[in-house]
């Protein structure tokens, strides 16, 4: 049986990180794949934004892991010239029950580190963005949007410099718990055996399933999986705004916001919908509850304009009475088998906090 240092599965933009960690920290590394390329997943499905660390609990994974991922995003894109924008974030209350909503959300993001949050008035947020129609907003100075294919393809190239290997149409089909370390069956079109002294579950979607294939690791431990599918749209029209525009957050999500990509094109999400198998079509129909949403903080928004995006999955961990959760990082000192990491749960900000957590992960690996 053929023997390797670390095998990481998933090459979603976590999974690409820590191998580029790892590598880079001269460990032999395999990334495992169960698709045909990188980040065809989560990792591709998403607004792109580099949040700043907002709406977290204070002192949770999601949290942490945010705040300083988004510096050392923001400091990785500048030095290997990744397309990305420093555009902020307006968080609009438009009812004045939510005006006083702010503050607790200001005291939110301080609690996390995030201290540039400020208040505006109408007026001032207006001087902003004229086509804005609010009581009240907060700025966020530090979020941006990012080209996340291009930041995966940075990172892949990074980690295959250091001598990290990927194998695609490579699924785990099962692993167990050896004396010498972690032994791995791999399926797809060219199934082998390995055997490898660390294993990183960075599987996104499928985590929670890969970790029921490896015998050994405690099944109590593994959390229930769930599916949470956000269906966004784009804008047709021209829309009139520099930065990302947010409601005040309403119980279960963020509520209907505005995101642009590079280019400057809107699009608008997430309508969210608890599933129970992978489907990304989006329903033409569903965007009548969006004109509604869009029209209380952008009145202007024309008849028509908005046509069928795209929907990306949430790799929940909580059911929808819960909707919020943290990150899992599983390391030996939590579910007592040496050599395993599992990933639980890394939906938004996963791609803002990959670095971070690439870090998390390999001194869980020393430990």
């Amino acid at each position: 049986m053929d023997q390797i240092e670390c095998v990481i599965v998933g090459a979603g933009v976590v999974g690409l990180a820590i191998a580029r960690r790892l590598a880079r920290a001269g460990r032999e590394v395999v990334v495992l794949e169960a698709e045909d390329a990188i980040g065809t997943g989560t990792s591709s499905r998403n607004s792109e934004v580099i949040h700043a660390g907002i709406y977290y609990a204070a002192g949770s994974l999601m949290a942490r892991m945010c705040v300083s991922g988004k510096r050392a995003l923001y400091a990785y894109c500048r030095d290997h010239g990744i397309p990305h924008r420093n555009c902020g974030k307006l968080i609009v209350a438009t009812r004045p029950e939510e005006v006083d909503r702010l503050q607790s959300i200001q005291a939110r993001a301080a609690a996390n580190g995030v201290d540039d949050l400020q208040v505006l008035s109408a007026t001032e947020a207006r001087a902003l963005e004229p086509a804005l129609d609010c009581r009240a907003a907060l700025v966020s100075p530090s979020t941006g949007i990012v080209d996340s294919h291009a930041l995966m393809l940075s990172l892949r190239g990074e980690a295959e410099a250091a001598g990290a290997a990927f194998a695609f149409h490579a699924p785990l089909a099962r692993a167990r718990v050896a004396r010498e370390g972690i032994e791995i069956d791999v399926g797809g079109e060219a199934p082998m055996s390995l055997r490898c002294r660390l294993l990183v579950n960075a599987a996104g979607l499928a985590a929670t399933t890969v970790a029921r294939r490896i015998d050994g690791m405690p099944p109590g431990l593994i959390p229930q999986a769930y599916l949470a599918k956000g269906n966004y749209f784009s804008c047709s029209a021209r829309a009139p705004f520099s930065r990302l525009i947010y409601p005040v957050p309403e119980p279960g999500g963020l509520g209907v916001h505005l995101t642009l990509d590079l280019a400057g094109q809107a699009k608008f999400g997430p309508d969210v919908e608890w599933i129970d198998n992978i489907d990304y079509t989006v329903d033409p129909a569903r965007a009548e509850k969006f004109y509604p949403a869009i029209r209380r903080y952008w009145p202007g928004l024309p008849d028509g304009a908005l046509t069928p995006g795209y929907a990306g999955i949430r790799p929940k961990i909580v059911p929808p009475a819960v909707a919020v959760q943290d990150f899992i990082i599983q390391g030996a000192r939590d579910h007592g088998v040496a050599g395993l990491i599992n990933l639980f749960g890394i939906e938004s900000p996963g791609l803002t906090s990959c670095l971070a957590i690439a870090d998390h992960a390999a001194e869980l690996a020393q430990a």
